[in-house]
């Protein structure tokens, strides 16, 4: 038969989504640009409600995709390879943070000849507090995931498979609520998040890792969904092995902040008390 297929790769019919991804994406940014320069936020929102649009509708195509017998091996290698250069481009998008957060440590502006800089006092974190606390939250949430991807895998357990992704979810919103709350203490103690280099790093790095968190939490809460409805099987859970990588390069970085922001940054900054 002329429509058969004899072959392990999945040809991909003509689709919509990535022409409104564009269109979305690209409205979303000249967005952010008006609502920096205090034109109007909306169409920053417009775009943003564009883009989750793509995405869910994209993604359920994926799961559908999954679903008919379209993901064969072939596929799933695929699949893996193209989320492990994901999650490489964001270790280098990280590494820039921190590319910009030690050249200010060990050579900062205020020990430039001539220059006008003065370095502000900081407050000092104490990093073995809430810091540390969230740390640990983080990584219990790993394992939390850990322990769901065995139970799926290794025992095909769905009871733990579901436990496992509900423990680590709420680890994650915790650890969201309480790096809010330090952000709120920071900002009464006289933090500012563009009021010197050294805030301007410390916000962005937090910050960002912060966003990546929110995110992996709603990967990780559409697993539980799936894992729910019976999605998932041993030989085919490619989604929740990308939200278990996903997360644990979250707390991957998450552990390079805590050491070279919290305990080698903050203390090493000029002024800090």
């Amino acid at each position: 038969m002329a429509q058969e297929k004899n072959h392990d790769y999945h040809i991909l019919n003509p689709s919509i989504w990535p022409l409104l991804g564009s269109i979305g994406a690209f409205v979303m940014l000249f967005g952010g640009v008006l609502w920096m320069q205090d034109v109007t936020p909306w169409m920053f929102w417009i775009g943003f409600v564009g883009v989750l649009y793509v995405m869910f509708g994209w993604w359920s195509e994926v799961v559908a995709e999954s679903k008919v017998g379209d993901h064969t091996p072939v596929v799933r290698i695929g699949l893996r390879y193209g989320f492990i250069l994901f999650i490489m481009s964001e270790v280098m998008f990280f590494a820039a943070w921190f590319w910009s957060f030690f050249k200010h440590a060990i050579y900062p502006m205020s020990s430039y000849a001539g220059t006008e800089y003065v370095q502000p006092e900081i407050y000092h974190v104490d990093a073995f507090h809430l810091p540390l606390i969230n740390t640990l939250i983080l990584l219990l949430s790993g394992c939390a995931v850990t322990w769901a991807h065995h139970a799926l895998v290794h025992e095909n357990n769905r009871k733990d498979l579901i436990w496992g992704l509900a423990i680590g979810i709420i680890l994650g919103v915790l650890f969201t609520f309480l790096q809010a709350y330090e952000y709120s203490y920071l900002l009464y103690k006289g933090w500012e998040f563009g009021g010197d280099k050294f805030y301007s790093n410390f916000f962005m790095a937090t910050g960002f890792h912060g966003l990546h968190v929110i995110i992996g939490t709603i990967f990780l809460t559409v697993c539980l969904v799936r894992a729910i409805n019976g999605d998932f099987t041993p030989e085919k859970h490619v989604g929740f092995e990308a939200a278990a990588w996903y997360w644990h390069f979250v707390d991957v970085v998450w552990l390079f902040l805590f050491f070279a922001v919290y305990i080698y940054g903050v203390g090493q900054m000029p002024g800090a008390h």
